[in-house]
Protein backbone atom coordinates (compact mmCIF):
# COMPACT_ATOMS: atom_id res chain seq x y z
CA UNK A 1 0.00 0.00 0.00
CA UNK A 2 2.87 2.44 -0.66
CA UNK A 3 0.46 5.85 -1.68
CA UNK A 4 1.81 9.47 -0.70
CA UNK A 5 -0.03 9.09 2.71
CA UNK A 6 1.04 5.52 4.01
CA UNK A 7 4.55 7.19 3.07
CA UNK A 8 4.41 10.29 5.00
CA UNK A 9 2.92 7.98 7.55
CA UNK A 10 5.46 5.41 7.83
CA UNK A 11 8.31 8.36 7.69
CA UNK A 12 7.12 9.58 11.16
CA UNK A 13 7.55 6.20 12.71
CA UNK A 14 11.70 6.35 12.19
CA UNK A 15 11.51 8.97 14.57
CA UNK A 16 11.22 6.32 17.53
CA UNK A 17 13.84 4.37 18.91
CA UNK A 18 13.22 1.12 17.20
CA UNK A 19 14.66 -2.09 17.69
CA UNK A 20 13.37 -5.67 17.76
CA UNK A 21 9.74 -4.68 18.66
CA UNK A 22 9.60 -2.09 15.82
CA UNK A 23 7.05 0.48 17.64
CA UNK A 24 8.33 0.82 20.90
CA UNK A 25 10.06 3.68 21.64
CA UNK A 26 11.01 6.27 24.54
CA UNK A 27 10.24 9.19 22.72
CA UNK A 28 13.93 11.06 21.49
CA UNK A 29 16.30 11.35 19.49
CA UNK A 30 19.96 10.89 20.11
CA UNK A 31 23.30 11.31 18.42
CA UNK A 32 26.33 9.37 19.14
CA UNK A 33 28.96 12.49 20.16
CA UNK A 34 31.76 13.38 18.97
CA UNK A 35 32.14 16.19 20.90
CA UNK A 36 35.59 16.33 23.30
CA UNK A 37 33.66 18.73 25.44
CA UNK A 38 30.10 17.19 26.14
CA UNK A 39 29.65 13.58 26.32
CA UNK A 40 32.21 12.13 23.80
CA UNK A 41 31.65 8.42 22.94
CA UNK A 42 28.49 8.42 24.73
CA UNK A 43 24.37 8.84 23.06
CA UNK A 44 23.29 12.73 23.92
CA UNK A 45 19.74 13.43 23.93
CA UNK A 46 19.09 15.95 20.75
CA UNK A 47 15.49 16.29 21.01
CA UNK A 48 12.57 15.32 23.36
CA UNK A 49 9.41 14.61 22.14
CA UNK A 50 6.30 16.14 23.63
CA UNK A 51 4.15 13.92 25.71
CA UNK A 52 6.44 10.85 25.80
CA UNK A 53 7.57 8.16 27.74
CA UNK A 54 10.91 10.69 28.21
CA UNK A 55 9.08 13.45 28.59
CA UNK A 56 7.09 12.19 31.57
CA UNK A 57 10.36 11.04 33.11
CA UNK A 58 12.10 14.39 33.22
CA UNK A 59 14.64 13.47 30.42
CA UNK A 60 15.94 16.84 28.49
CA UNK A 61 18.40 17.82 25.69
CA UNK A 62 21.15 17.10 25.97
CA UNK A 63 21.44 14.88 28.90
CA UNK A 64 24.05 11.94 28.13
CA UNK A 65 23.36 8.54 28.45
CA UNK A 66 26.03 6.99 30.06
CA UNK A 67 24.66 3.39 31.22
CA UNK A 68 21.25 1.33 30.50
CA UNK A 69 20.11 -0.98 33.15
CA UNK A 70 23.60 -0.39 34.97
CA UNK A 71 25.89 -1.57 32.38
CA UNK A 72 28.01 1.22 31.05
CA UNK A 73 28.30 2.12 27.33
CA UNK A 74 31.63 1.42 26.28
CA UNK A 75 32.68 1.51 22.75
CA UNK A 76 31.94 -1.79 21.62
CA UNK A 77 28.38 -1.13 22.40
CA UNK A 78 28.01 1.51 19.99
CA UNK A 79 27.52 -0.77 17.19
CA UNK A 80 24.43 -1.93 18.30
CA UNK A 81 23.52 0.97 20.49
CA UNK A 82 19.58 0.61 19.12
CA UNK A 83 19.40 -2.76 20.69
CA UNK A 84 21.60 -2.19 23.83
CA UNK A 85 18.94 1.23 24.66
CA UNK A 86 16.19 -0.98 24.04
CA UNK A 87 16.86 -4.28 26.38
CA UNK A 88 13.97 -6.66 25.18
CA UNK A 89 11.63 -8.01 27.37
CA UNK A 90 11.81 -4.86 29.32
CA UNK A 91 8.92 -2.97 29.81
CA UNK A 92 10.73 -0.30 32.14
CA UNK A 93 13.84 0.45 31.85
CA UNK A 94 16.24 2.38 33.90
CA UNK A 95 18.80 4.75 31.96
CA UNK A 96 21.84 6.42 33.82
CA UNK A 97 21.95 10.06 32.65
CA UNK A 98 24.54 12.59 33.04
CA UNK A 99 24.16 16.61 33.06
CA UNK A 100 25.27 20.33 34.44
CA UNK A 101 23.02 19.02 37.34
CA UNK A 102 24.05 15.65 37.86
CA UNK A 103 26.77 13.33 37.40
CA UNK A 104 24.93 10.12 37.20
CA UNK A 105 21.18 10.40 37.69
CA UNK A 106 19.29 6.98 37.34
CA UNK A 107 15.87 7.73 35.36
CA UNK A 108 12.92 4.92 35.16
CA UNK A 109 11.67 5.20 31.43
CA UNK A 110 8.16 3.16 30.92
CA UNK A 111 8.38 2.19 27.02
CA UNK A 112 5.58 3.05 25.12
CA UNK A 113 4.77 0.34 22.45
CA UNK A 114 1.81 0.05 19.99
CA UNK A 115 0.41 -2.30 17.54
CA UNK A 116 3.14 -2.21 14.48
CA UNK A 117 -0.12 -1.72 11.98
CA UNK A 118 -1.54 0.98 14.11
CA UNK A 119 -1.61 4.74 12.87
CA UNK A 120 -1.80 7.10 15.92
CA UNK A 121 -3.69 10.26 15.86
CA UNK A 122 -0.13 12.21 15.75
CA UNK A 123 1.05 10.75 12.69
CA UNK A 124 -2.77 11.83 11.24
CA UNK A 125 -2.41 14.98 11.82
CA UNK A 126 0.99 15.47 10.48
CA UNK A 127 -0.23 13.53 7.05
CA UNK A 128 -3.26 15.96 7.19
CA UNK A 129 -1.04 19.21 8.43
CA UNK A 130 -2.43 21.24 5.48
CA UNK A 131 -6.12 20.78 7.02
CA UNK A 132 -4.52 23.51 9.71
CA UNK A 133 -1.24 24.74 8.76
CA UNK A 134 -1.63 27.72 11.32
CA UNK A 135 -0.84 25.28 13.89
CA UNK A 136 0.54 22.11 13.06
CA UNK A 137 3.41 22.59 10.67
CA UNK A 138 7.45 21.99 10.04
CA UNK A 139 9.52 24.86 9.27
CA UNK A 140 13.38 25.00 8.43
CA UNK A 141 15.03 28.60 9.18
CA UNK A 142 18.85 29.68 9.55
CA UNK A 143 20.58 32.24 11.62
CA UNK A 144 23.99 33.66 10.85
CA UNK A 145 25.74 32.69 13.76
CA UNK A 146 29.48 31.99 14.79
CA UNK A 147 30.12 29.19 17.27
CA UNK A 148 33.46 28.09 18.18
CA UNK A 149 34.29 26.15 21.37
CA UNK A 150 38.21 25.53 23.26
CA UNK A 151 40.47 22.77 21.63
CA UNK A 152 41.42 22.31 25.03
CA UNK A 153 39.89 18.48 25.97
CA UNK A 154 37.74 19.88 28.66
CA UNK A 155 34.21 18.34 29.76
CA UNK A 156 31.77 21.12 30.52
CA UNK A 157 29.87 19.54 32.69
CA UNK A 158 32.93 20.52 35.23
CA UNK A 159 31.25 23.63 35.38
CA UNK A 160 28.02 24.14 37.91
CA UNK A 161 28.13 28.13 38.15
CA UNK A 162 27.95 31.38 36.28
CA UNK A 163 28.51 35.04 36.97
CA UNK A 164 28.38 37.93 34.29
CA UNK A 165 31.24 40.55 33.76
CA UNK A 166 30.57 43.81 36.03
CA UNK A 167 27.81 41.78 37.98
CA UNK A 168 23.94 41.70 36.79
CA UNK A 169 22.92 44.10 38.89
CA UNK A 170 25.25 47.08 37.81
CA UNK A 171 24.96 46.99 34.21
CA UNK A 172 22.35 49.65 31.64
CA UNK A 173 18.87 48.48 31.17
CA UNK A 174 19.58 46.93 27.96
CA UNK A 175 22.50 45.11 29.68
CA UNK A 176 20.70 43.54 31.84
CA UNK A 177 17.98 42.27 30.09
CA UNK A 178 20.55 40.13 27.67
CA UNK A 179 21.82 39.18 30.87
CA UNK A 180 18.37 38.08 32.44
CA UNK A 181 17.69 35.89 28.86
CA UNK A 182 21.01 34.71 29.10
CA UNK A 183 20.40 33.38 32.82
CA UNK A 184 17.45 31.81 32.04
CA UNK A 185 18.79 29.24 29.24
CA UNK A 186 21.43 28.65 31.62
CA UNK A 187 19.62 28.07 34.40
CA UNK A 188 17.57 25.06 32.28
CA UNK A 189 20.54 23.67 31.36
CA UNK A 190 20.96 23.02 34.95
CA UNK A 191 23.81 25.64 35.42
CA UNK A 192 23.17 28.13 38.56
CA UNK A 193 23.94 31.58 39.34
CA UNK A 194 26.87 31.90 41.38
CA UNK A 195 27.94 35.76 42.08
CA UNK A 196 29.93 34.87 44.90
CA UNK A 197 32.15 32.17 42.94
CA UNK A 198 30.86 31.16 40.05
CA UNK A 199 32.50 28.60 37.64
CA UNK A 200 32.12 30.83 34.72
CA UNK A 201 32.00 33.99 33.60
CA UNK A 202 29.47 35.48 31.10
CA UNK A 203 30.45 38.23 29.03
CA UNK A 204 28.20 39.92 26.31
CA UNK A 205 28.77 42.02 23.43
CA UNK A 206 26.59 44.05 21.53
CA UNK A 207 26.06 46.85 18.21
CA UNK A 208 24.18 47.98 15.77
CA UNK A 209 26.29 50.39 13.17
CA UNK A 210 25.91 52.08 9.84
CA UNK A 211 28.14 50.07 7.08
CA UNK A 212 30.63 52.27 6.12
CA UNK A 213 31.52 50.03 3.29
CA UNK A 214 27.84 49.96 2.02
CA UNK A 215 27.03 50.26 -2.33
CA UNK A 216 23.95 49.72 -3.01
CA UNK A 217 23.05 46.32 -5.39
CA UNK A 218 21.37 47.47 -8.60
CA UNK A 219 20.38 44.61 -10.15
CA UNK A 220 18.11 42.44 -9.79
CA UNK A 221 17.18 39.74 -7.69
CA UNK A 222 16.40 36.02 -9.51
CA UNK A 223 13.91 33.60 -7.81
CA UNK A 224 16.38 31.65 -6.49
CA UNK A 225 17.49 34.68 -4.47
CA UNK A 226 14.21 35.83 -3.14
CA UNK A 227 13.48 32.05 -1.84
CA UNK A 228 16.65 32.04 -0.35
CA UNK A 229 15.61 35.55 1.10
CA UNK A 230 12.06 34.46 2.33
CA UNK A 231 13.41 31.11 4.26
CA UNK A 232 16.48 33.08 5.69
CA UNK A 233 14.34 36.17 7.41
CA UNK A 234 11.52 33.15 8.82
CA UNK A 235 12.53 32.75 12.49
CA UNK A 236 10.68 31.27 15.25
CA UNK A 237 9.44 33.65 18.23
CA UNK A 238 8.88 31.63 21.09
CA UNK A 239 6.84 34.69 23.01
CA UNK A 240 4.58 35.00 20.05
CA UNK A 241 4.58 31.22 19.47
CA UNK A 242 5.07 31.75 15.74
CA UNK A 243 7.14 32.08 13.21
CA UNK A 244 8.06 35.98 12.43
CA UNK A 245 9.00 37.68 9.38
CA UNK A 246 12.26 39.66 9.80
CA UNK A 247 13.83 42.67 8.18
CA UNK A 248 17.17 41.04 7.26
CA UNK A 249 18.99 39.67 4.29
CA UNK A 250 20.12 36.14 3.55
CA UNK A 251 23.28 34.61 5.17
CA UNK A 252 24.89 34.81 1.98
CA UNK A 253 24.72 37.94 1.18
CA UNK A 254 27.61 40.02 0.81
CA UNK A 255 28.55 42.66 3.23
CA UNK A 256 28.80 45.52 1.14
CA UNK A 257 25.04 45.17 0.17
CA UNK A 258 23.91 45.91 3.30
CA UNK A 259 23.18 49.50 5.12
CA UNK A 260 23.22 48.10 8.44
CA UNK A 261 25.03 45.55 10.89
CA UNK A 262 23.57 44.03 13.93
CA UNK A 263 25.88 42.40 16.20
CA UNK A 264 24.97 40.22 19.42
CA UNK A 265 27.40 37.90 21.35
CA UNK A 266 28.45 36.57 24.30
CA UNK A 267 30.71 34.41 25.64
CA UNK A 268 31.67 31.89 28.73
CA UNK A 269 34.84 32.18 30.35
CA UNK A 270 36.43 29.42 32.46
CA UNK A 271 37.10 31.12 36.06
CA UNK A 272 38.43 27.81 38.01
CA UNK A 273 40.93 25.93 35.77
CA UNK A 274 42.62 28.46 33.59
CA UNK A 275 41.09 32.05 34.45
CA UNK A 276 39.96 33.88 31.82
CA UNK A 277 40.01 31.09 28.97
CA UNK A 278 37.13 31.74 26.61
CA UNK A 279 35.34 28.21 26.56
CA UNK A 280 32.21 28.41 24.25
CA UNK A 281 31.71 31.71 22.46
CA UNK A 282 28.28 32.47 19.80
CA UNK A 283 27.46 35.55 18.22
CA UNK A 284 25.07 37.16 15.89
CA UNK A 285 25.86 39.03 12.80
CA UNK A 286 22.91 40.55 10.73
CA UNK A 287 22.93 42.51 7.69
CA UNK A 288 19.82 44.76 7.34
CA UNK A 289 18.29 47.91 5.09
CA UNK A 290 16.41 49.16 7.86
CA UNK A 291 16.88 49.88 11.56
CA UNK A 292 16.44 47.09 13.85
CA UNK A 293 16.12 47.11 17.95
CA UNK A 294 18.84 45.07 20.08
CA UNK A 295 17.04 44.22 22.69
CA UNK A 296 14.33 42.81 20.21
CA UNK A 297 16.17 40.71 18.44
CA UNK A 298 17.85 39.38 21.68
CA UNK A 299 14.56 38.66 22.89
CA UNK A 300 14.27 36.02 19.58
CA UNK A 301 17.33 34.97 19.28
CA UNK A 302 19.50 34.67 22.83
CA UNK A 303 17.40 31.12 23.19
CA UNK A 304 18.67 30.22 19.66
CA UNK A 305 22.19 31.20 19.77
CA UNK A 306 22.73 28.94 23.36
CA UNK A 307 21.37 26.11 21.73
CA UNK A 308 24.35 24.39 20.59
CA UNK A 309 26.08 24.74 24.70
CA UNK A 310 27.06 22.63 26.03
CA UNK A 311 27.00 19.86 22.62
CA UNK A 312 28.34 21.89 19.36
CA UNK A 313 27.27 20.25 15.98
CA UNK A 314 27.99 23.62 13.85
CA UNK A 315 30.22 26.41 13.33
CA UNK A 316 28.24 28.52 11.13
CA UNK A 317 25.03 29.76 9.89
CA UNK A 318 22.83 27.12 11.90
CA UNK A 319 19.43 25.48 10.38
CA UNK A 320 16.71 24.72 12.91
CA UNK A 321 13.91 22.80 12.28
CA UNK A 322 10.75 23.79 13.93
CA UNK A 323 7.83 21.17 14.35
CA UNK A 324 4.68 22.65 15.56
CA UNK A 325 1.50 20.20 16.21
CA UNK A 326 -1.52 21.41 17.86
CA UNK A 327 -4.36 18.25 17.18
CA UNK A 328 -7.08 16.71 18.70
CA UNK A 329 -6.41 13.25 20.77
CA UNK A 330 -8.92 10.50 21.64
CA UNK A 331 -6.74 7.98 22.09
CA UNK A 332 -7.72 6.27 18.60
CA UNK A 333 -5.11 4.69 17.14
CA UNK A 334 -6.21 3.62 12.81
CA UNK A 335 -5.33 0.21 10.76
CA UNK A 336 -2.72 1.01 8.10
CA UNK A 337 -4.51 -1.48 6.21
CA UNK A 338 -7.91 0.02 6.59
CA UNK A 339 -8.09 3.66 8.22
CA UNK A 340 -11.92 3.25 9.02
CA UNK A 341 -10.52 0.48 11.59
CA UNK A 342 -9.53 0.71 14.85
CA UNK A 343 -6.23 -1.35 15.22
CA UNK A 344 -5.97 -0.18 19.23
CA UNK A 345 -6.91 2.33 21.87
CA UNK A 346 -4.55 3.89 24.53
CA UNK A 347 -5.29 3.12 27.55
CA UNK A 348 -6.77 5.78 30.13
CA UNK A 349 -7.91 8.07 26.67
CA UNK A 350 -11.11 9.74 25.70
CA UNK A 351 -11.81 6.61 23.73
CA UNK A 352 -10.84 3.86 26.18
CA UNK A 353 -12.78 5.98 28.93
CA UNK A 354 -15.58 5.60 26.71
CA UNK A 355 -15.94 2.03 25.47
CA UNK A 356 -14.52 2.28 22.22
CA UNK A 357 -12.22 -0.90 21.43
CA UNK A 358 -9.91 -2.43 18.84
CA UNK A 359 -11.34 -3.36 15.88
CA UNK A 360 -14.67 -1.65 16.09
CA UNK A 361 -15.16 -0.49 12.63
CA UNK A 362 -15.77 3.35 12.02
CA UNK A 363 -18.76 4.70 10.22
CA UNK A 364 -18.90 8.43 11.11
CA UNK A 365 -16.62 10.86 12.89
CA UNK A 366 -18.38 13.88 13.44
CA UNK A 367 -20.66 13.41 10.43
CA UNK A 368 -18.23 12.44 8.23
CA UNK A 369 -18.19 9.40 6.30
CA UNK A 370 -15.18 7.60 7.21
CA UNK A 371 -12.63 6.10 4.21
CA UNK A 372 -11.18 2.74 4.37
CA UNK A 373 -9.44 3.46 1.53
CA UNK A 374 -5.46 5.49 1.68
CA UNK A 375 -5.66 6.09 -2.09
CA UNK A 376 -8.92 7.24 -2.30
CA UNK A 377 -7.98 9.80 0.85
CA UNK A 378 -4.77 10.82 -0.31
CA UNK A 379 -6.22 11.36 -3.96
CA UNK A 380 -9.21 13.86 -2.22
CA UNK A 381 -7.06 15.39 0.45
CA UNK A 382 -4.92 16.36 -2.77
CA UNK A 383 -7.62 17.40 -4.86
CA UNK A 384 -8.88 19.46 -1.76
CA UNK A 385 -5.69 21.87 -1.61
CA UNK A 386 -5.91 22.63 -5.32
CA UNK A 387 -9.62 23.24 -4.81
CA UNK A 388 -9.15 25.31 -1.87
CA UNK A 389 -6.11 27.48 -3.01
CA UNK A 390 -8.12 30.44 -3.72
CA UNK A 391 -9.27 30.38 0.30
CA UNK A 392 -5.67 31.43 1.43
CA UNK A 393 -4.06 34.31 2.07
CA UNK A 394 -1.24 34.57 -0.03
CA UNK A 395 0.79 37.12 2.53
CA UNK A 396 1.16 34.02 4.53
CA UNK A 397 3.21 31.97 2.43
CA UNK A 398 6.05 29.69 3.25
CA UNK A 399 8.21 26.63 2.27
CA UNK A 400 8.19 23.67 5.00
CA UNK A 401 10.54 21.64 5.81
CA UNK A 402 9.60 19.19 3.10
CA UNK A 403 10.34 21.40 0.02
CA UNK A 404 6.55 22.83 -0.30
CA UNK A 405 6.65 26.48 -1.07
CA UNK A 406 2.89 27.00 -1.47
CA UNK A 407 1.98 26.53 2.09
CA UNK A 408 -0.61 29.10 3.42
CA UNK A 409 -3.10 30.22 6.31
CA UNK A 410 -6.79 29.70 5.67
CA UNK A 411 -8.33 33.68 4.82
CA UNK A 412 -9.61 34.40 8.09
CA UNK A 413 -12.30 36.84 5.85
CA UNK A 414 -13.17 33.39 3.68
CA UNK A 415 -13.83 31.09 7.16
CA UNK A 416 -16.91 30.41 5.55
CA UNK A 417 -16.27 29.23 2.61
CA UNK A 418 -13.38 27.34 4.03
CA UNK A 419 -15.76 25.89 6.32
CA UNK A 420 -18.52 24.77 3.51
CA UNK A 421 -15.76 23.60 1.50
CA UNK A 422 -14.26 21.00 4.50
CA UNK A 423 -18.08 19.72 4.64
CA UNK A 424 -18.33 19.16 1.14
CA UNK A 425 -18.84 14.95 0.88
CA UNK A 426 -16.66 14.69 -1.73
CA UNK A 427 -14.05 16.27 -0.09
CA UNK A 428 -13.31 13.25 2.66
CA UNK A 429 -12.52 15.40 5.00
CA UNK A 430 -13.04 12.62 7.95
CA UNK A 431 -9.76 13.06 9.27
CA UNK A 432 -10.65 17.07 9.82
CA UNK A 433 -11.83 16.07 13.51
CA UNK A 434 -8.16 16.48 14.53
CA UNK A 435 -8.28 19.95 13.96
CA UNK A 436 -12.29 20.46 15.16
CA UNK A 437 -11.13 23.27 17.61
CA UNK A 438 -10.43 25.49 14.74
CA UNK A 439 -13.14 28.21 13.96
CA UNK A 440 -12.27 27.71 10.13
CA UNK A 441 -13.91 23.73 10.85
CA UNK A 442 -16.27 24.20 13.36
CA UNK A 443 -17.18 27.58 13.68
CA UNK A 444 -19.65 26.54 16.82
CA UNK A 445 -16.62 26.31 18.97
CA UNK A 446 -17.71 23.09 20.59
CA UNK A 447 -15.02 20.59 20.52
CA UNK A 448 -16.86 17.25 20.65
CA UNK A 449 -16.42 14.80 18.38
CA UNK A 450 -19.10 11.65 17.61
CA UNK A 451 -17.86 8.23 16.64
CA UNK A 452 -20.61 5.93 15.09
CA UNK A 453 -19.07 2.19 15.33
CA UNK A 454 -20.19 -0.82 13.63
CA UNK A 455 -19.27 -3.57 16.23
CA UNK A 456 -20.58 -6.91 15.61
CA UNK A 457 -23.22 -5.85 13.41
CA UNK A 458 -24.19 -3.41 16.20
CA UNK A 459 -24.08 -0.04 15.52
CA UNK A 460 -22.90 2.23 18.33
CA UNK A 461 -22.00 6.21 18.67
CA UNK A 462 -19.74 7.49 21.32
CA UNK A 463 -19.52 11.44 21.98
CA UNK A 464 -16.17 12.51 23.09
CA UNK A 465 -14.31 15.27 24.22
CA UNK A 466 -11.02 15.24 22.86
CA UNK A 467 -7.70 16.58 24.58
CA UNK A 468 -6.21 19.17 22.78
CA UNK A 469 -2.79 18.24 22.34
CA UNK A 470 -0.12 21.09 21.34
CA UNK A 471 3.49 20.28 20.83
CA UNK A 472 6.35 22.60 20.05
CA UNK A 473 10.11 21.33 19.65
CA UNK A 474 13.45 23.73 17.88
CA UNK A 475 16.36 21.65 17.48
CA UNK A 476 19.44 22.33 15.38
CA UNK A 477 18.88 20.38 12.59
Amino acid sequence: MRTILIIILLNSITAAITAQEINCRYGFSFEISNDPHWGKGYPVITSVHPNSPAALAGIKPYDVITAVEGITITEDKLDDIYLFLNPPGKEIVSLTVKNFSEEANQVKVKKECRNPYALSEEQMATAFAMYAVESTQERLFTCPFSTTATKDSIDFARFKSFDFVGGIDNQPDLARKIDDLIKKELNRRGLKYDPVKPDLMVHIYYSFTKNPNYKPKTTRKSSKEKLSEETNTWRYDISLDRMVKFPFLPSETIETEAQYILKLGFRLEDQTMQKGRIIWECEANELMNERFSIEDFAEVHISLMIMQFPYLKYGRNVQFRLSKKKYNYTGVNYSIENLSQIASIDPYSPAYNAGMMAYDMIDYIADKRAEPSSQKLTSAYKQFLVNTLKLRADSTRFTDANGFPDCMEWDKSKYPLVTKAFENKNNCTVFSYLFRYAAFINPSGNNTCSFKIDRDKEKLEFALRPEIRSEITVVVE
